[in-house]
């Protein structure tokens, strides 16, 4: 069997979509629990891969779905394309969460004739791990280098954003930014005890820009 890669995991990714577009499934008749659909989603999607490929599944010590390839995997319905996401740092914003995202995005309908749910599959797109930053955060961290900012601008900025930093933190992270700007993100990542990620730009974007790919 082969070992999954990165571009197996888009193929498989696009067929797995299309068959579950086709697909009713009575279980999911008249369930409103997004948290539900979405882990019947990703438990059938690795069923699927495990049938073609060879690959370690993720853990909750491992953080995520696809950690030899850092990928994980996000099923969001189309009424809020949202998920949460673990916290570690604050520099998640701005240098991206250091994996990248498989996002599927659904549409749900129930067909009571036949008592099923159906998922449609609007959008499947892969952020790679550079795209994964906070775009207001990444964005106006950018023009302030453009302006020749410096690491007090650059610290204003960040207190101003509520970027859960202490003033150490807060220093190392600006003369981080003021050497190595940080590459535009395109997720909005709200400040909670868990991020909470958002991929209405992630969609409008994907395929314009390098980065978001649009599988589907």
């Amino acid at each position: 069997m082969r070992k999954l890669t990165v571009k197996l995991l888009k193929t498989g990714a696009q067929m797995f979509g299309k068959a579950e577009t086709a697909h009713h499934e009575h279980s999911l008749y008249g369930v409103t629990d997004g948290k539900a659909v979405g882990t019947y989603f990703e438990h059938k999607f690795r069923r699927y891969l495990h049938t073609k490929y060879e690959f370690v599944e993720g853990s909750s010590a491992k953080g995520i779905d696809f950690p030899e390839l850092g990928v994980d995997m996000k099923v969001t319905s189309i009424k809020q394309p949202q998920s949460s996401c673990p916290f570690k740092t604050a520099r998640q914003k701005v240098y991206g969460l250091g994996y990248s995202l498989l996002v599927f995005v659904y549409e749900k309908t129930d067909i009571a004739r036949k008592r099923t749910g159906n998922l449609k599959v609007l959008h499947t797109i892969f952020v790679d791990t550079i795209r994964t930053g906070d775009f207001q955060t990444t964005s106006g961290l950018r023009r302030i280098i453009e302006n020749s900012g410096n690491t007090d601008d650059v610290i204003a900025f960040l207190h101003e954003r509520s970027l859960p930093v202490d003033d150490i933190q807060a220093q190392s992270l600006a003369e981080e930014v003021v050497a190595t700007p940080p590459e535009l993100g395109y997720l909005t990542i709200s400040n909670a005890l868990q991020w909470r990620l958002q991929y209405s730009r992630v969609i409008e974007q994907a395929g314009k820009v390098e980065g978001v790919q649009r599988i589907v």
